[in-house]
């Protein structure tokens, strides 16, 4: 038989059997869209929290309280690590390389304005918190840079809190409750989006010192670094331990995180996840191959007579397996297809549904998806093709 026989035998018998060939592309499309819908949330997970990183900004060193490594035991009892001051944030602005440094607080409180209530994040910062984070206003003006002990009664806040509480009236001017405190709105940000564990748009900004006074503490969250350039942050991150060792008694009971050792973090643990999730849809196309393997060899057993008189017209051993791979790699290529573009749909449609994460599918992940699937349907489908070639042509055309 020649190839042209052998393809045109594989179409015919894949158009006479449309339940089996149906069960078939279902069972293949289903794990190939499986793979590319999965990896591709895997990916867009992935690119999200790392652009949300990036938004922080390049050169950020961010320092916070206590240690986060193990440190041998030391005479004298153990360190008891000290509060994040102001003044410690004033002090690591005169780091070697620091351009700009932002002490940050944050807490809920109840907000208030126009006999409308609702309870939300409350950040205390400074001036410089605008710039590291790259945010815009779209009104007004951003805390005043001046002295960070000082408390002013002033707020900026996000888009949301600003058309819940004054609607389309402009916020600026205005006045807000927070807790117990009566603050003056001088701006509102820009609409930013979902962050990192927080709303920008919920948020209200006051000065660090108002939200000392506000939440009654005189520990910060964080103080925020940004270095001149990516070069100097080491440099910076060494100077700023030795300001910190040296105002905390000589001992470093703070913890400096560089932007890309947090990046390289969660790099790992989502590539991780995207290959764990690769995994699991790949056992769905190893499925599929397998129910390939049993629908053809139920098809043989269904076409005993029609083998049986094929090898009495001379067909050999060798066309007989050549037919069924053909037609098991045939199948499997058009359930591959139907299942990418499954594939490319529910990716859209999670887009639609969550417009912040990018889920794209990978090349990647689509070209393994239809190597896989056709391989897996070439050797699922080995085993009822030498049943087929191994029948005797008197007795399968007995039907036996």
């Amino acid at each position: 038989m020649t190839p042209a026989d052998t393809l045109g035998f594989a179409a015919r018998t894949t158009t006479g059997s449309p339940l089996r060939s149906s069960l078939l592309v279902l069972a293949m499309s289903i794990g190939m869209a499986a793979v590319v819908v999965l990896t591709a949330l895997g990916d867009g997970v992935r690119n999200y929290i790392i652009g949300q990183f990036v938004s922080l900004g390049t050169n950020l060193l961010i320092v916070t309280p206590g240690r986060n490594d193990t440190g041998g035991f030391q005479l004298g009892g153990l360190i008891t690590p000290r509060d994040l001051t102001i003044e410690d944030a004033a002090a690591l602005q005169h780091v070697a390389h620091v351009r700009c440094a932002a002490p940050v607080l944050t807490g809920y409180s109840e907000v208030a304005a126009n006999g409308r209530l609702r309870e939300t994040m409350i950040m205390g910062t400074t001036s410089g918190y605008l710039d590291i984070r790259h945010f815009s206003l779209s009104q007004g003006s951003f805390l005043p840079n001046e002295d960070w002990q000082r408390s002013r009664s002033v707020a900026v806040i996000g888009v949301t809190i600003a058309d819940e509480l004054f609607g389309k009236a402009s916020p600026v001017g205005q006045t807000i409750r927070v807790g117990d405190n009566r603050l003056r709105v001088i701006g509102v940000l820009s609409p930013i989006g979902q962050g990192l564990g927080f709303k920008p748009d919920e948020q209200v900004i006051v000065p660090v010192a108002t939200a000392l006074a506000i939440f009654n503490t005189n520990s910060l969250l964080q103080i925020l670094l940004e270095t001149t350039d990516r070069e100097t942050i080491e440099t910076a991150k060494a100077g700023a331990e030795q300001i910190m060792r040296t105002r905390h008694g000589g001992e470093l009971d703070v913890t400096l995180i560089t932007q890309d050792a947090v990046l390289s973090a969660f790099d790992d643990i989502l590539d991780t996840t995207t290959m764990v999730l690769v995994g699991i849809a790949a056992v769905s196309l190893m499925v599929a191959g397998i129910l390939v393997m049993n629908v053809m060899l139920v098809s043989v057993t269904q076409r005993t007579a029609e083998i049986g008189l094929l090898k009495a017209l001379g067909a050999s051993n060798r066309d007989i397996i050549n037919m069924f791979l053909t037609e098991a790699t045939f199948l499997s290529f058009i359930g591959a297809l139907t299942g990418l573009a499954i594939g490319y749909l529910g990716s859209w449609v999670i887009r639609m549904a969550w417009p912040a994460i990018p889920v794209y599918p990978s090349a990647w992940a689509v070209t393994s998806a239809l190597a896989v699937a056709l391989c897996s349907g070439l050797v699922f489908g080995v085993l009822p093709a030498r049943r087929a070639a191994a029948l005797d042509p008197v007795l399968a055309l007995s039907g036996h």
